[in-house]
C-alpha cells in the first residue's frame, strides 16, 4: 500500500513523535507491513518538481494512492479561499490538495488532534479559520464534510492527541494495511478503539492517592492531580499510563496533569490547564460515567480512612513514609 503524508497548519509534533517509536526505524516497520512511504514533506529526499509531480499523479489517479495522511489542521481562511496556506511551488490552497487526494485515497488518516479536530491550531479567534479533516472542533463537518466516506465505506480514521503516540499511528496503518479496520473499530469521534476505549486513568501510578483523595496541591508533589491540578485523566481517553511514552514516561507519570489532549476542544478548556474548575469545593470534571453524588460520598469516605503513609506522601516530592512491614515479614 502506498501512503502519501502532508503537513498542513500545525507544528509538526506528530512527525517529530512518529520518530520516536519504539522499533526506531518506522519506514522500516512500515515496509514490512505492506506499506510505502510516497512521500512525506519532512523524511523523504524528493523535493521541488520531483515532489510536486508525484502529488500530481496521484491527485489525477495516475499513481495509486492507498492511505493520505494529513498532520495539522486545515485553514480554510480567508473567506474560504484557502490562502493563508499555499503549497509552495503549485499555486493551490493545501486545502484543494487535502480533498483532491482525499477523493482519489483508500483511506484517509488525520494525524494528531489539529488533523482530527482543528486542535491548538483554532483555538482563540480562529483567525486562519482553522478545522479538521472531518470535525469542526466537536462539530461533524470541517473540511470534507460530515458525509464523507472512504471506498470502503470508513470516514476519516482521527488518531487524535496532541502530539500522538508513535504507536497509535503505526498500529493505525498497519490494521489499515491488513485489512483489519472496519467502522466498529473507531469510536463515536472516528478514533480508534484500540487506545481510544481506555482512560489515561487506567494504570496511572498515582492511582493509589487517587483511591483514597490524597490530593497534590502542587505540581511538583505525588498525590493525585484531580482535585486540584486539573488532571483529566479519569476523563480522557487514552492509554498513555498502559502504553508509555518512549518506554518509559506519560505526563502523569512525568509530574504534568492529562489536559485530555485527544478530545476536541481540549486547547480551551475555560479555565487554566493546571487548575480544577469547582462548585461547591467538588470539582466539575468528575469521572464521566460515576454519578456526582456517588463520587462526594466515596470521596469523603476514602478521605476518613487515608493512611498515613500515602497522606503524607501525598504533599511531598518523594516518598517521606514507606509501606510498612507486616510482621513476619509475609503479610500473614
Amino acid at each position: 500500500m502506498n501512503l502519501l503524508w502532508l503537513q498542513s497548519g500545525g507544528c509538526g509534533g506528530c512527525t517529530m513523535s512518529l520518530l520516536c517509536h519504539d522499533a526506531g526505524d518506522v519506514t522500516g516497520t512500515l515496509r514490512a507491513g505492506g506499506i510505502e512511504l510516497l512521500w512525506h514533506p519532512s523524511l523523504s529526499e524528493q523535493t521541488g518538481a520531483e515532489a510536486l509531480e508525484l502529488l500530481e499523479a496521484c491527485a489525477e489517479g495516475r499513481h495509486a494512492l492507498d492511505i493520505l495522511c494529513i498532520e495539522g489542521a486545515l485553514l480554510r481562511g480567508p473567506a474560504g479561499s484557502g490562502r493563508f496556506h499555499m503549497l509552495a511551488g503549485t499555486g493551490r490552497p493545501m486545502i484543494d490538495w487535502a480533498r483532491r487526494l482525499a477523493a482519489r485515497a483508500r483511506h484517509v488518516v488525520a494525524v494528531g488532534s489539529c488533523a482530527a479536530f482543528g486542535g491548538m491550531t483554532s483555538s482563540g479567534a480562529n483567525p486562519t479559520d482553522a478545522c479538521g479533516l472531518q470535525y469542526d472542533g466537536e462539530q461533524a463537518g470541517g473540511l470534507l464534510g460530515a458525509d464523507w466516506r472512504a471506498p470502503d465505506g470508513l470516514p476519516v480514521i482521527n488518531v487524535a492527541g496532541c502530539p500522538t503516540h508513535p504507536g497509535w499511528v503505526v498500529e493505525t496503518l498497519l490494521g489499515l494495511a491488513a485489512g483489519a479496520f472496519t467502522a466498529a473499530e473507531l469510536d463515536a469521534l472516528g478514533r480508534p478503539r484500540f487506545y481510544a476505549d481506555k482512560l489515561v486513568h487506567h494504570g496511572c501510578s498515582r492511582n493509589e492517592f487517587y483511591e483514597f483523595k490524597a490530593s497534590a496541591a502542587e505540581l511538583s508533589q505525588l498525590g493525585c492531580l484531580m482535585e486540584n491540578l486539573g488532571c483529566k485523566g479519569t476523563q480522557a481517553h487514552a492509554d498513555c499510563n498502559t502504553r508509555l511514552w518512549n518506554g518509559a514516561g506519560s505526563c502523569p507519570e512525568g509530574g504534568f496533569t492529562c489536559i485530555a489532549c485527544t478530545a476536541p476542544g481540549f486547547e480551551e478548556p475555560g479555565h487554566p490547564f493546571h487548575q480544577t474548575p469547582k462548585l461547591a469545593g467538588i470539582p466539575i470534571g468528575l469521572p464521566a460515567d460515576m454519578p456526582k453524588a456517588w463520587f462526594v460520598a466515596l470521596a469523603a469516605l476514602s478521605k476518613s480512612a487515608t493512611p498515613r503513609r500515602v497522606r503524607e506522601n501525598a504533599h511531598a516530592d518523594h516518598p517521606v513514609v514507606p509501606p510498612a512491614v507486616p510482621r513476619g515479614g509475609n503479610g500473614r
